[in-house]
């Protein structure tokens, strides 16, 4: 029987599958900011600080203590998060193509110009917006999951010996949160309005947003493979 956290991905992957088309613009809901922010309450109130001030610290990332009964087949398991983290980024990278494509206006790069847009660049920065409101929902979503099934699990796990890296993971965590927020808040405002400038800002956030969440990925992957095949069995 699949644990908590496939079942959800499962979900997920219909969820996404069902929205799937052949052009990368697509129409999709924005994110719901009350049901963010909802979940926020207990974390670090991020909400003062500028874009640029909001990091991970990859410096202070602590090493998971390594699992000595581990075998080859708990690291393969273990990388099946990897692999979901692998659909997330796909996702980012053609949204960063679209929005590489719209930057680029009337004169794209080969590789961009299979993404047509509209004559109309307000209609670009609206669909661009509806874009940035989707993949908040799938990184929430995510991150939700991690947070409530999986975290607990690897945080009781050893004796306890993961703590501390998990401690991290959800400090990365409010960081992404937060940008998730900002994100979601700017793609409502392009939609609305869909101005030079309030694209400029809803890029500058996705930007960073997928700066951060690129890194996060690679640290929990890397620290949390042993101990999710081996204490976890699967995900």
């Amino acid at each position: 029987m699949p644990g908590l956290f496939a079942q959800r991905i499962g979900l997920l992957a219909l969820m996404v599958s069902a929205d799937q088309g052949d052009c990368p613009i697509r129409k999709v809901d924005a994110l719901d900011l009350a049901q963010a922010e909802a979940f926020m309450p207990s974390m670090n109130d991020l909400s003062t600080q500028s874009l640029d001030d909001l990091t991970i610290d990859e410096s202070s990332r602590p090493k998971a203590p390594k699992v000595p009964a581990a075998t080859d087949m708990h690291r393969r398991q273990g990388r099946q998060l990897a692999a979901i983290h692998r659909h997330y980024l796909m996702e980012m990278a053609q949204i960063g193509a679209v929005l590489a494509r719209i930057e680029a206006g009337e004169a794209p790069p080969e590789n961009l110009r299979q993404i047509v847009l509209s004559l109309d660049m307000a209609e670009n920065f609206r669909a661009f917006g509806n874009l940035c409101g989707r993949e908040c929902q799938v990184l929430k979503f995510h991150h939700d999951i991690e947070g409530s099934d999986m975290f607990p699990r690897i945080e009781a796990a050893g004796g306890g010996m993961f703590r501390e890296v998990v401690a991290k993971l959800l400090s990365e965590h409010e960081v992404v949160h937060e940008l998730i927020i900002r994100l979601g808040r700017a793609a409502e405002a392009l939609m609305e309005d869909p101005e030079e400038v309030n694209f400029v800002h809803a890029a500058t956030t996705y930007r960073k947003l997928e700066e951060v969440v690129r890194s996060h990925f690679g640290y929990e992957e890397t620290e949390l493979a042993e101990v999710i095949g081996y204490y976890l069995g699967s995900i």
